[in-house]
């Protein structure tokens, strides 16, 4: 298909640039719809949500420079590296995180390279969907407890920590709420649920009197966010944890990566597997992961979310895209908005987490049932059932520095199977 090509379907072509008010308004829907899941990944780990705004909007440009503004996709806070990092927080802090976003960044441009060389069929076959399906469940089965235990303890990860009946109702309520949400609100509010479930979780959680708004009031309009840049604020050490725990889960949100170039391909009527490429794709994606690790936030990865608002608005221009990065770059130094973000209180992001973390597992199941994947061979029975309890019971595998644990350990385990077992066990094949 030529460059010249145009989809006359469209409100905005992906080249098409609106004028000012409408720009604005446009870029601020992309905006509000990855806002909630975006800060919601660096609460959840204990980053600073202005890191992760402005990381967000680094590496949306990043990779609109590098795929040379053909592809309109927006990157947010990725949710697959939440338990790794999460880990990596209580052990090493900052640093480490760091040190697995940019080691995430690398193995993305490493395969982009191969595939640039050599094609993706192999990528295909390393990760087929037998593989990618049980992981996928793992990354939101293995956050459950911490859901749940959001929900219900005060003072959480102290020697407070007690049960809290406010807390449960707070957590149900915004539960509910979302759900209501989710099902009965259409157009751009209906984009927005996870957001909206937030603002009200929130209102909720002030009238039950557990919100503690003295950060808000104390802090500056304009704050710079506390960066943490190599060589800068932090000497940069090797953490091989970090880099066998993260560099495993990057396969995985390949598979998303290319999911979601597959439906801008039909929503678009364009093929960007040729143009500009997979490899310049995958090369975008992992220059921005690297690029929100060399100033503290979490990795990136392109938002299902947004795509959803270039579906229903017919709004395709990367220059919207592009506003909504430049806009959230802008938040990030607001300093009221992350106090306020980060005053939010763990009922209120448990009652959410119990949905999104829900749907992650769920889109790990629909995997397996889109490639109807057959349970009644023992090949595919073996792998999804050690991926599973790998990932979910948490198993580690340390030798001196070297840590593998949860999801990681469990990616290796389902690509190594995948590799090794015969596709019929001996049993079945008489």
């Amino acid at each position: 298909m030529s460059q010249e090509f145009r989809n006359e379907d469209v409100v905005l072509d992906i080249q098409d640039k609106p004028n000012g008010v409408k720009w604005l308004g446009l870029s601020l829907q992309h905006l509000f719809t990855m806002f909630g899941a975006t800060v919601l990944v660096p609460i959840l780990v204990g980053i600073n949500p202005g890191i992760a705004l402005f990381s967000s909007g680094l590496g949306t440009l990043v990779y609109l420079f590098v795929t040379k503004g053909k592809i309109p996709a927006y990157l947010g806070s990725s949710f697959a590296f939440i338990a790794a990092m999460q880990m990596l927080m209580k052990d090493a802090g900052y640093p480490a995180i760091a040190l697995g976003a940019i080691t995430t960044g690398a193995v993305y441009l490493i395969v982009s390279l191969i595939v640039k060389k050599s094609g993706s069929g192999w990528l295909d076959r390393l990760l087929p969907p037998i593989v990618v399906g049980p992981v996928v469940m793992v990354i939101g089965l293995g956050l459950a407890a911490n859901a749940a235990n959001q929900a219900m303890f005060e003072n959480l990860g102290t020697p407070e920590q007690i049960y809290n009946v406010k807390y449960i109702a707070v957590a149900l309520i915004t539960l509910i709420l979302t759900i209501i949400f989710n099902m009965y609100l259409k157009g751009f509010m209906g984009l927005i649920p996870i957001l909206l479930g937030i603002v009200c979780g929130y209102i909720v959680a002030l009238i039950f009197g557990i919100v503690n708004i003295e950060p808000i009031k104390e802090a500056a309009w304009f704050a710079m966010p506390s960066f943490q840049v190599p060589f800068v604020t932090y000497t940069p050490k090797l953490y091989l944890t970090a880099i066998l725990t993260m560099a495993p889960i990057a396969f995985v949100t390949m598979t998303e990566h290319i999911g979601h170039l597959m439906v801008l391909n039909k929503l678009t009527k364009r093929n960007f597997y040729e143009n500009p490429g997979l490899h310049k794709t995958l090369m975008g994606d992992g220059l921005a992961q690297i690029v929100a690790g060399l100033v503290g936030g979490p990795p990136v990865t392109s938002y299902g979310e947004n795509i959803g608002v270039l579906a229903i608005t017919r709004v395709h221009s990367v220059f919207v895209i592009g506003g909504a990065a430049a806009l959230a770059m802008i938040l990030a130094f607001v300093g009221k908005l992350t106090a306020l973000i980060q005053s939010i209180p763990g009922p209120v992001i448990g009652g959410i987490s119990f949905i999104l973390f829900g749907v992650i597992a769920s889109s790990g199941l629909k995997i397996l049932i889109d490639n109807k994947i057959d349970f009644n061979l023992k090949r595919n029975l073996l792998i999804a059932s050690v991926i599973l309890v790998v990932g979910i019971g948490g198993l580690t595998f340390q030798a001196g520095p070297i840590a593998l644990s949860g999801m990681a350990l469990a990616t290796l385990f389902g690509i190594i199977l995948n590799l090794v077992l015969p596709q019929q066990a001996k049993s079945e094949a008489e």
